[in-house]
């Protein structure tokens, strides 16, 4: 079924807010979008992306509900990729949060998604937006330390675990080793030309969920050194970024716990700013 009124390529489910679509790269994860009802085929009007990375309660396509009025508003196209429970063995729930698992790299399906989305629609760059609250903070941090000169902006929500941009540690504590780890060094110029914010709740104090035991998997040497709580290793990061000299946008949320929908309003300031600074 085509959409009436909007050329012969797209169909009526490649409007609004999509039913999530197989990953044509590798069909083990999907993504949904929302691509404003004003979009027209034949148009020559082009779109900036906004990448959303979901918790670990995969509430992809509730993060894309969220940013309707916003894409719309800011000629937007809205991706929210969906990596299941469960890939990397049964009820596993990280796979996606330290970038690699397994057989996973989760930094190359994000860009296989992003490069299916690009085939189909006119976007106005290579360059995306990107925001990850909780676990999606997690990966958010680590895509950027790789693929800096793939985003005009960052939003880093509440991460449970910080990478510090710090070259005396390993991986994951650190990114000593980053090129061994993933075959691509640090382009350190490039990190400073991306907006960053970093976003957490100014209650969002509680331990249970973020201190790592020694018999966890994520264990190593350092690894709960950043700070007890997430205000802090949040605080952590920001220290490492800064010595290296990428600015950061630092954002207390008062009265807010662990709420990735409370602090959705900063990262939209954030990223219409970024947006209205792109276009002078």
């Amino acid at each position: 079924m085509k959409r009436e009124g909007h050329g012969k390529k797209l169909s009526y489910y490649d409007w609004g807010t999509t039913p999530f679509f197989a990953l044509q790269h590798d069909k083990r994860v999907s993504y949904c979008l929302f691509v404003p009802e004003t979009y027209e085929e034949e148009s020559d009007k082009r779109y900036e992306l906004i990448v959303l990375i979901h918790g670990t309660e995969r509430g992809a396509s509730k993060y894309r509900d969220s940013f309707v009025d916003f894409a719309n508003s800011y000629d937007c196209i809205v991706l929210a990729p969906l990596f299941p429970v469960g890939l990397c063995g049964p009820g596993e729930l990280d796979n996606y949060k330290l970038i690699k698992q397994g057989d996973f790299r989760f930094d190359n399906l994000l860009l296989e998604m992003v490069n299916e989305v690009n085939a189909k629609y006119r976007l106005a760059s290579e360059k995306f937006f990107l925001h990850g609250f909780s676990g999606g903070g997690h990966f958010t941090h680590r895509f950027f330390y790789l693929h800096p000169h793939r985003l005009h902006a960052i939003s880093i929500g509440a991460p449970g675990v910080v990478t510090l941009l710090d070259t005396s540690l390993n991986w994951w504590t650190g990114v000593k080793d980053i090129e061994a780890q993933f075959g691509i060094s640090i382009d350190w110029e490039q990190l400073k030309q991306v907006k960053v914010q970093m976003v957490v709740g100014d209650q969002d104090k509680q331990t249970w969920e973020i201190t790592i035991p020694e018999d966890s998997s994520w264990w190593m040497t350092g690894a709960n050194d950043a700070g007890a709580t997430r205000i802090e290793r949040l605080n952590a990061l920001k220290a490492s970024f800064e010595k290296h000299s990428i600015h950061c946008e630092f954002c207390l949320v008062p009265g807010i716990a662990h709420d990735g929908w409370a602090v959705l309003d900063d990262v939209k300031r954030f990223f219409a700013n970024t947006l209205k600074s792109l276009k002078g």
